[in-house]
């Protein structure tokens, strides 16, 4: 499945099948979450959360895909990711775009 973030793709026709998304809530657990904390007065890169935030995009881009596939589509146009924190340990990620179908 070609994902783009770009709102066409020049010189294909296709037909526009409709929005998908794609969503997860991740959480650290206490443990980590209190290791990140210790981590942030120091500075530097918390790695725990990082990798936290690159499985949550995996999964919701996983889930858009799926959707995509559902609907018998091709690629997925005008990919957008957004996050927003739900709670203090826990962020949402939220991935969409347009599913399409090439024509010949």
């Amino acid at each position: 499945m070609k994902l783009v973030t770009i709102e066409t793709l020049p010189g294909m026709n296709f037909e526009v099948l409709g929005v998908v998304e794609g969503s997860t809530i991740q959480s650290k657990n206490m443990f980590a979450d209190f290791g990140q904390g210790l981590k942030s007065i120091v500075g530097g890169e918390l790695k725990s959360y990082t990798g936290m935030m690159e499985k949550a995009r995996a999964h919701a881009t996983q889930r858009m895909v799926d959707q995509a596939v559902k609907l018998g589509a091709d690629a997925i146009i005008g990919v957008r990711y957004t996050t927003s924190a739900i709670m203090a340990q826990a962020a949402e990620v939220l991935v969409y775009g347009t599913a399409i179908k090439y024509k010949n």
